[in-house]
């Protein structure tokens, strides 16, 4: 097992794009919605070199640990877990936790130092969840685990790029099909380019000759530009300052902590099924201890292992390309190149790597259960699936400036019941996907003790708020409801459903055990 070899290249760009997506995406965010266009070097100068350094020290990790295991197994072929920002929790701190900070404070400063407080928090949870993921994984079949990850996998990545490509077909489609020839027909390019690197480069420059860039943007960012050097700071005291006012925000930072934790445990066993074995409790110590390090070195946002580690391994990638991405990640946030980079690079010329990616995960989720588990793997997508119909719905009603709660016409709605059980299902949509799938498992294989079991735990998830639970209020938006200050939720319903359920699974396994009595 080397540290690097020629495929890690082509690893190292899918997981670049992917990085450098969540840095484009955190600039935009911090300078247009949370006020630090006021100050905009306050957040190249402190928060990107946070999370800059949160990614490399990760990366290193991952990419030792692949060396390690591949050295302990006596194997050439392991491949390091991807890991960075936390796109889920990226969106969540953003708008339920920093937004409102600012809203209410007008100061951007007091926002970065709650959003701190809450990346903190959720690295807390991360960490000493280590200790307990393995009960979890024993109880969690794989196809609910994996089903989770191809339910994402699927919609918010493949769906959502997938929607990049074909809006700029003269730019994005070419580079689509040469991922394609080069990872499903096994073709090779000339030189022996990787397939990425080929695609990015065809996709930048039909992006520019064709007249989709902004040329007058494009000078106007080359003027401004000058190199500039920052060091990661310290910001600990700012963090502990605002943990009083974090813990308002508690009701966020809790689930989305429990969602990040779950969701590297379900890559570790995406990981698992492709062969690569890694050990669960150092994997996750040092992924929450990766958010905790982003917090104190200013960067509230979350890190966390991808999705995607089949895709990396189908690529031929091995330790090197997390390694490769972590110090390229570094040196163009401390240097100041990340604008120029987001100027030059569209989007939608690194979108086909991210859309092949998503399609291998979700293969992977019917790949690696039994054939008799399908319709788990399926009920698994189902909740990303309303989650990511709901998504789009509720961004229309705020471009619309519509209210949700006063619409008159919802007997011409396409879908039933004004899409409440697209709603319900969003909540949470992570949690619901596991554990229906796990039911799903246990109904298949008439195991009606761990389907009750089940059930219940439904039950209390939606009785203090962690799925299903919701406000509506103007323009569609949502309001977590997570233990709301009510003993009985609004949506106490789900919680009552879920108890009769149980009941219904208890009634058939005591009359199983009757009807095995009776046969002796």
């Amino acid at each position: 097992m080397k540290w690097f070899c020629r495929n890690d290249i082509d690893g190292f760009f899918g997981l670049f794009i992917d990085n450098l997506m969540q840095i484009i995406l955190i600039i935009g965010f911090s300078l247009f919605v949370l006020g630090m266009n006021s100050e905009p070097g306050f957040l190249f100068g402190t928060v990107l070199p946070g999370v800059a350094i949160s990614i490399i020290i990760g990366n290193i990790f991952y990419g030792w640990q692949a060396v390690r295991l591949g050295k302990k197994e006596g194997r050439d072929d392991v491949t390091a877990l991807p890991y960075g920002i936390n796109t889920v929790s990226l969106f969540a701190f953003v708008f339920l936790v920093m937004l409102p900070v600012y809203i209410e404070t007008q100061d951007f400063r007091m926002a970065w130092k709650v959003g701190l407080a809450a990346c903190f928090f959720s690295g807390i949870i991360e960490f000493f969840g280590a200790f307990v993921a393995k009960y979890i994984r024993q109880f969690v079949p794989r196809a609910a685990l994996l089903s989770t990850l191809a339910g994402i996998a699927i919609t918010y990545i493949a769906l959502d790029f997938a929607n990049r490509i074909f809006a700029f077909p003269l730019v994005a489609l070419l580079p689509m099909v040469i991922i394609f020839l080069q990872y499903f027909g096994k073709v090779r390019f000339m030189f022996k380019l990787p397939g990425g690197f080929v695609a990015i480069i065809v996709g930048t420059l039909l992006f520019w000759f064709l007249g989709y860039g902004d040329t007058a943007v494009l000078g106007r960012s080359f003027s401004e530009f000058s190199l500039s050097f920052h060091l990661p700071k310290f910001c600990g005291g700012d963090l502990f300052s605002a943990l009083g006012m974090g813990m308002k925000y508690m009701a966020i930072i809790v689930p989305m902590g429990i969602f990040n934790l779950i969701g590297s445990l379900q890559n570790l066993e995406s990981a698992e099924a492709g062969g690569d074995k890694f050990d669960e409790k150092s994997s996750l110590m040092v992924n929450g201890l990766g958010t905790m390090i982003a917090a104190v070195l200013g960067s509230p946002y979350p890190t966390t292992i991808y999705i995607g580690h089949p895709g990396w391994k189908s690529l031929g990638a091995r330790a090197g390309y997390s390694i490769i991405n972590g110090v390229v990640i570094q040196l163009l946030v401390l240097f100041g190149f990340t604008s120029i980079i987001m100027v030059l690079i569209p989007i939608e010329a690194g979108a086909p790597i991210v859309l092949w990616i998503g399609m291998i995960i979700s293969v992977q989720a019917f790949d690696a259960v039994k054939k008799d588990h399908y319709p788990a793997v399926v009920m698994g997508l189902i909740p990303a699936i309303c989650a990511l119909a709901w998504t789009i719905m509720s961004s229309s009603f705020a471009i619309a400036g519509q209210n949700y709660n006063t619409i008159t016409q919802w007997a011409n709605f396409a879908y039933a019941h004004k899409a409440l059980g697209f709603i319900a299902m969003e909540r949470g949509f992570i949690i619901t996907s596991m554990l229906w799938s796990t039911l799903t498992v246990f109904i298949i294989e008439r195991k009606f003790i761990g389907a009750a079991l089940t059930s219940v735990i439904m039950a209390l998830c939606s009785w203090i708020g962690i799925i299903h639970t919701y406000q509506i209020t103007a323009n569609g938006q949502l309001l977590h409801r997570f233990m709301g200050g009510n003993l009985f939720q609004d949506q106490w319903q789900f919680a009552v459903a879920y108890l009769i359920v149980t009941v219904f699974f208890l009634y058939f396994y005591a009359k199983e055990k009757y009807l095995a009595k009776e046969e002796v």
